[in-house]
Parts: structure tokens; C-alpha cells; sequence
């Protein structure tokens, strides 16, 4: 079946940790500060991406507490149509910096970094308003 075009599937992990949620800084495009997460390797569930991804991203364990939401808006990453699957996680271990993020930090509603990437913005919204 050639000339299907198909959105590509993510994951973004919402990372309680230290009283707030885990942020990662990107050092590739598109730039700004994003939840962790990634795209879906073959092979590999969702659940096993979002523990990867965390692991690759911030050095952090996590375990995944729940889904939360699936964002699928098609412009919500410049580079492709992608569907992301969000999940919340409770996170242990140092929290640093790898693999294609330049900076991490834990971060509350009230002190955001900017300019978040994606529809980063939307997704720690509704997490914040506790809205799925």
C-alpha cells in the first residue's frame, strides 16, 4: 500500500517529581522547554517508550501512574503530523540532562519556563486543571 500518509505515534511523560513536574530543555527543533517523551520505536508498546524515553531524557526511573490523554491535533509538531499519548509518572533517581535534552528541571504551575514547545503548553494546562 504505497501513498498513505499516516500520523506517527509519541509519547510525552508528565514527571511529578520534587513537588512539581519534570521539564527538559531541547536541543534540537523545534527549540523551547518540553514535556520528555519521544517517538514509539517498532516493536514497542506505549508503556515501554514512556518508561524509555524518561529514562533517555532525564536519567530519572519512573512509574507510570496513569494515562492521561491523547493530543492528536495535526499541527502540534511542526515537522510531521504526530498523535502523542500522554502519561503521568512518579519519578526517582538524579534528574539530569541526556540524550537530546540540553537542560532539566522540576517546575511548578507557577514558574513555567517559556517558551514551551509543541502543545506542551495545552497538555500542562489540562494537567494542572486536573482536566482528563
Amino acid at each position: 500500500m504505497t501513498g498513505y500518509k499516516n500520523p506517527v505515534p509519541t509519547v510525552d511523560i508528565i514527571i511529578e517529581c520534587g513537588g512539581g513536574v519534570v521539564l527538559i530543555e531541547r536541543k534540537n527543533p523545534p527549540f523551547g522547554w518540553a514535556i520528555p517523551g519521544g517517538f514509539v520505536d517498532w516493536g514497542e508498546t506505549i508503556e515501554e517508550t514512556a518508561v524509555r524515553e524518561a529514562r533517555e531524557e532525564t536519567g530519572l526511573d519512573v512509574r507510570l501512574i496513569r494515562q492521561f490523554h491523547t493530543y492528536s491535533d495535526p499541527k502540534r509538531d511542526p515537522r510531521h503530523h504526530t498523535i502523542t499519548t500522554v502519561f503521568i509518572a512518579e519519578g526517582g533517581g538524579d534528574l539530569q540532562a541526556a540524550d537530546d535534552a540540553k537542560a532539566a528541571g522540576v517546575f511548578t504551575r507557577g514558574n513555567l519556563p517559556a517558551p514551551l514547545a509543541f502543545d506542551h503548553e495545552q497538555i500542562l494546562d489540562d494537567y494542572f486543571n486536573r482536566r482528563y
